[in-house]
């Protein structure tokens, strides 16, 4: 429950700052051009608010409401979720939105999505120059990677030791890696000392949208990084910080998951552990709890094996932190190829997908490096011309500078209606998906 908790402050503290700098976005840009501005809101407040203020000599209401999906800036003379038709029936006035000139107009609409990604980029740049980069080179990971069943099926094997991708090199784990796999022709691992090469099929991301396998894990020794308590099945049998398992029962173990297995298979049972302490083989041994639990903690794949870390000053950070936003956008768009397919469609995911992103502990950076994210996702998403988004409304702002004309007000309203219809049911579908799965998974 406390996990959940976390998470759920997490995304909602994410998307607050979201939603606030895209709502800003807009605000700004129609202020610059002496638009008014009637609302400005974190949330929706359909019947009432939580908070709301209006400042003396101010044509803005501010406020919060209670539907925490989203937000919204009210704009004067413009069709929008509020669908106000009883103002847009009047004659246009000066101070509104559909009384400016196109090219005003449009940058009222992609503020929005510009201040989202601008915000991407600082966020990037900061986290940059507050903890520098550090990853794990995968030509560190001396065990190499235990691999999805949808891999071992093309030719991959658990221990492999990621290489090369059509002959560039696979730095890190990570998104982008995954993107070059399986983009990729033919991939060179090292297997056994060997270095060899697998053929990749043309269709690997569909086959990994369809199977929900993933892609790979870290292989490394199970190390005990700590013993939290004198009283634990292992502490009582005299074991130590530093001590790397490698057998149970007599059975070899050479990765954390291997030991994983053995433990889930004796709860509650007396188990024999050999272990090595400072180059010296050790044997002690101790009954399991009813979970299987020996009572330690076990030391992450970063801190056994060597890793990597860039420092940027305040200055540098900003360049790094532009390519790096720039490169997650590219990544992402180019993984929208797979929305439109059947194995793509059914891993979307609503407000659950986007919370489990988040760490089950509060972690500043994680959660900065997934606001981000959020943010290009949000630009993104936006920026697709679909009516009710604000991509749909440059759509039609683009018509009106090339034809010449507006369409009409009628029209407009409409294309709102279907844009929004469209809207709830990839909500309802995506958030469809996530309960599906809580249930069946």
């Amino acid at each position: 429950m406390e996990t959940i908790l976390i998470k759920t402050l997490q995304l909602i503290l994410s998307l607050s700052i979201l939603v606030l700098v895209h709502e800003f976005g807009h605000f700004i840009f129609a202020r610059l051009f002496k638009v008014r501005v009637e609302k400005f809101y974190l949330f929706f407040d359909p019947w009432f608010a939580l908070f709301k203020f209006k400042p003396k000599n101010s044509d803005t209401e501010y406020g919060v409401g209670w539907l925490p999906l989203g937000g919204y800036c009210k704009i004067s003379g413009m069709i929008d979720e509020s669908m106000d038709k009883e103002a847009m029936a009047q004659p246009a006035k000066p101070y509104e939105f559909r009384s400016k000139p196109a090219g005003q107009r449009l940058l009222i609409m992609v503020g929005g999505v510009l201040f989202n990604f601008l915000l991407a980029l600082f966020i990037y740049s900061m986290v940059l120059f507050a903890w520098g980069d550090t990853y794990l080179p995968l030509k560190n990971v001396k065990l190499g990677m235990d691999y999805s069943e949808t891999f071992l099926n093309v030719g991959f094997r658990d221990g492999d030791i990621l290489l090369r991708a059509d002959g560039e090199e696979l730095e890190r784990y990570d998104e982008h890696c995954l993107r070059q796999v399986v983009e990729a022709q033919q991939v060179t691992v090292l297997r056994d000392g060997v270095e060899t090469t697998i053929p990749m099929p043309d269709d690997m991301m569909k086959r990994i949208l369809r199977d929900k396998k993933g892609f790979a894990g870290y292989r490394f020794p199970f190390v005990v990084k700590a013993i939290p308590s004198a009283d634990s099945p292992a502490a009582r049998a005299g074991m130590q910080a530093g001590d790397s398992v490698v057998a149970i029962n007599g059975v070899p173990v050479v990765t954390y998951y291997d030991v994983r297995v053995q433990l889930a298979e004796n709860k509650a049972k007396e188990i024999t552990v050999d272990f090595y302490r400072d180059g010296v083989s050790r044997s002690t041994s101790f009954s399991l709890d009813s979970l299987g639990r020996m009572g330690v903690s076990v030391c992450l794949p970063t801190e056994i094996y060597p890793t990597v870390t860039r420092t940027y000053n305040f200055f540098s950070s900003f360049p790094a932190g532009i390519m790096l936003g720039v490169n997650t956008l590219k990544g992402y768009v180019s993984d929208m190829q797979y929305v439109f397919t059947k194995e793509g469609a059914s891993s979307l995911g609503g407000f659950g997908t986007i919370g489990s992103i988040f760490p089950d502990t509060w972690d500043w950076h994680a959660f900065w490096m997934q606001t981000a994210f959020l943010s290009i996702i949000l630009a993104f998403m936006n920026i697709l011309p679909i009516p009710a988004l604000d991509g749909g409304h440059v759509m039609f702002l683009l018509y009106e500078v090339i034809a010449r004309r507006k369409p009409s007000d009628k029209f407009l309203e409409y294309a709102q209606i279907a844009g929004m219809a469209i809207l709830f049911a990839l909500l309802i579908y995506a958030n469809g998906n996530d309960l599906f799965r809580f249930v069946f998974n």
